[in-house]
C-alpha cells in the first residue's frame, strides 16, 4: 500500500501482490472490490489462499477477515471459483495430451546376442 498506509488484514506478502496488480490504497481496494483484487492476484500468477480472498473483504468492511459471515464467504468463494474459472491456463498447463504409450521387450535371444546379463539370475555381487 502506499507509504504509511496499512490495510487492515493484510500481511507485506499480500501487499506486494496487491501493489504488483495495481491495489496500493483502501481507496483502490474500495474501488475495485474484494473478489476483483483476489482475481487480479491470480491472474498475475501468484497462488493467493481463499484467506486472503476474506481479508479483502475484512479490509474493506472494517473488520477482522474471520468475522466475515459463513454464508458471505460461501458467496465470495463461489463468486471467485466462476471467474478463476474463466483465467487462462498457465502456459505450462496448457500442453497436448500425450500420445499412446508402448512398451518393447526384446527376446530372451536378444538379450543374449546383446551380452547383456539375465535380469533373473543372481549378480554376483548379490552372493
Amino acid at each position: 500500500m502506499t507509504t504509511g498506509t496499512k490495510l487492515r488484514n493484510i500481511g507485506p506478502k499480500s501487499a506486494a501482490w496487491l501493489r504488483q496488480t495495481g491495489v496500493r490504497s483502501q481507496e483502490d481496494l474500495e474501488a475495485v472490490g474484494a473478489l476483483a483484487a483476489f482475481v487480479r492476484v491470480k491472474r498475475a500468477g501468484f497462488k493467493p489462499s481463499l484467506n486472503l480472498l476474506y481479508a479483502l473483504e475484512g479490509a474493506i468492511l472494517g473488520c477482522h477477515w474471520q468475522e466475515i459471515p459463513d454464508e458471505r464467504r460461501s458467496e465470495l468463494v463461489l463468486a471467485a471459483g466462476e471467474e478463476v474459472a474463466k483465467l487462462p491456463l498457465p502456459k505450462n498447463k496448457r500442453m497436448p495430451a500425450a500420445g499412446p504409450v508402448t512398451t518393447t521387450r526384446n527376446d530372451e535371444d536378444e538379450t543374449a546376442d546383446l551380452g547383456l546379463d539375465d535380469p533373473s539370475s543372481p549378480h554376483e555381487d548379490d552372493a
